[in-house]
């Protein structure tokens, strides 16, 4: 049972690497003119963020997620890899 969950771990790391790496290749890619594609990207999230203030501590909540082309690559190429493996 341990391995399931530590297999389930592993995957997680895979698609959030695949997702940051892609991300970065993607932003090098958009100073490239035929390359331009991989660097379209949709931002969600928070626009403002949420301010709890309670006086003794001010919290800020905020979330911003940034999903390009290259980054959705990179996560699908992240699973194979973890397939294979």
């Amino acid at each position: 049972m341990a391995t399931k969950e530590k297999n389930i771990w592993i995957l997680l790391i895979f698609i959030l690497s695949g997702l940051v790496i892609g991300g970065l290749l993607g932003e090098l890619a958009s100073r490239v003119n035929w390359l331009w594609w991989l660097s379209y990207s949709q931002n969600f999230g928070l626009e403002n963020p949420i301010v709890l203030d309670l006086s003794v501590v001010k919290i800020t909540f905020a979330l911003m997620f940034k999903i390009s082309i290259s980054s959705i690559i990179g996560m699908v190429l992240a699973i194979f890899i973890y397939k294979k493996v």
